[in-house]
């Protein structure tokens, strides 16, 4: 069975809070329910549109394979059952930063993403940062609920 580095619905709070800067790019802005994190996210809007109030689930994991074997690094096409199956949207990057502030209860983790150029910023409880490493590969999945 896959085990998931992350996993939480989310909110869309703002889209392009800076202003667009690409044609088929949104930066979106969103709130999780369970674990309370800020999320920054680019998506291709041409592939899958998203908007303001559209709740979606995201989930982070290092395999896409069902049985939790590492990712080889390749795609193979057939008709292998893959945890993609059951998203609608699906990016592989590499974390590159993993950074924290604050003290307490006030400290805060952030996890920086880099899906091909789409990046991705993760901010909240820095229990959940413990789980990741620099220079680790990550899928991001994604379907609205």
């Amino acid at each position: 069975m896959v085990e998931t580095l992350f996993e939480d619905i989310f909110t869309v709070t703002n889209i392009d809070p800076d202003g667009k800067k690409f044609d088929k790019v949104n930066r979106i802005e969103a709130r999780s329910e369970q674990f309370e994190m800020f999320m920054q996210l680019d998506i291709n809007t041409e592939v899958y549109p998203i908007h303001r109030e559209e709740k979606f689930m995201m989930v982070l994991a290092s395999t896409l394979n069902l049985d939790g074997a590492p990712d080889s690094g390749y795609f193979l096409q057939g008709n292998r059952k893959s945890l993609a199956d059951k998203f609608e949207y699906v990016m592989q990057g590499k974390l590159y930063r993993i950074s924290e502030e604050g003290s307490g209860r006030l400290a805060k983790a952030d996890i920086y993403v880099s899906f091909g150029g789409l990046l991705m910023q993760l901010r909240g409880d820095p229990s959940i940062a413990a789980k990741f490493e620099l220079d680790q590969r990550l899928f991001i999945l994604i379907r609205k609920v």
